[in-house]
């Protein structure tokens, strides 16, 4: 990993003596938020690839980037549209295979931007410019307000990330507009019929599964979920529980008294590896960790005791 005058590179030797290959590659992209990690990515012309070495911020290590088999220097996996319909607000690719890697890369704008969430701004910037203004009910407004779309519809726009990455899609990538039926989209997935399915790429699906949004007309991501701002710590996340629910009912509370009212989500929303996200490096294998949505009772799950605020994981 080399930081040089023109940009960051990774460089992979291998080989004995004077048989050496060496490959070196510019970081063109980063995916990730750095919150649990990052991963790299280079262009080749107009062909988008994973780099073969991604940051654990759990650790603080460099790792093989999931996927890549250990002791390989390897910097052939392909990045098809699939993956960045997550990890970028737009890019158009130049293929209609879902498996393509070709994309024109002026159109890519990077991160989740507002275009995710409140739609294309080409229609705002035309009736700001022109001065125009629609009517309240217009049936193509120039921003959509997710506030505004019925809890079901606010859930889709958060499941078209966040509910499994195993998605058979019905329409290209980037197509979807938010307030849509998200199966218009994609085929809605079976429910797990595993005991505790995996936490990654599901965390719309374990919510729906929990009795407090089965409970509740109203109850969507954005009740705990704030997306114009950063992640919270986990005692935060538990004073959302305490809108419906008091601390004092809980079992736990005569052990710990007051003080248990930080740490409702470390027990009820545990955190745990995920299999999916899975990393070989130098011998070990390497696990996601990630805060499981299904909201229940774990068996063997208990907060830490502490004197003051709770710990977090």
């Amino acid at each position: 990993m080399e930081s040089r005058k023109d940009g960051f590179f990774e460089t992979a030797r291998s080989g004995w003596n004077s048989d050496v290959f060496q490959r070196t590659e510019r970081i063109d992209l980063v995916t990730g938020s750095g919150k649990r990690g990052q991963t790299y990515l280079y262009w080749q012309r107009d062909r988008l690839f994973e780099l073969p070495v991604s940051y654990w911020s759990d650790g603080h290590r460099w790792i093989n980037s999931p996927g890549y088999i250990d002791g390989t220097a390897d910097f052939s996996r392909v990045v098809n549209p699939a993956c960045l319909e997550c990890h970028a607000t737009y890019i158009r690719a130049l293929s209609t295979d879902p498996g393509t890697n070709r994309y024109d890369r002026e159109s890519l704008i990077p991160g989740i931007s507002c275009e995710s969430c409140h739609g294309p701004g080409a229609n705002h910037v035309r009736m700001e410019a022109n001065h125009e203004t629609g009517p309240k009910n217009s049936a193509q407004p120039g921003i959509l307000n997710p506030a505004k779309f019925s809890r079901d519809r606010q859930v889709d726009l958060c499941a078209e990330c966040h509910n499994g990455i195993q998605r058979e899609a019905l329409a290209p990538t980037f197509s979807y507009v938010p307030g849509q039926p998200l199966s218009e989209y994609f085929k809605p997935l079976p429910s797990p019929d595993v005991e505790h399915p995996d936490v990654h790429g599901n965390q719309v699906g374990l919510l729906q599964r929990s009795k407090c949004f089965r409970s509740s007309a109203k109850m969507s991501c954005s009740t705990c979920h704030d997306v114009h701002t950063t992640g919270q710590s986990a005692a935060s996340y538990s004073l959302k529980c305490l809108t419906c629910h008091t601390w004092q009912r809980c079992g736990m509370s005569k052990k710990m008294g007051a003080q248990i009212q930080n740490q409702c989500i470390e027990c009820h929303m545990p955190v745990e590896e995920t299999n999916v996200i899975v990393s070989e490096t130098a011998g070990q294998v390497v696990h996601a960790k990630m805060r499981n949505h299904w909201i229940k009772v774990y068996a063997g799950v208990r907060p830490a005791e502490t004197s003051g605020t709770a710990a977090n994981h």
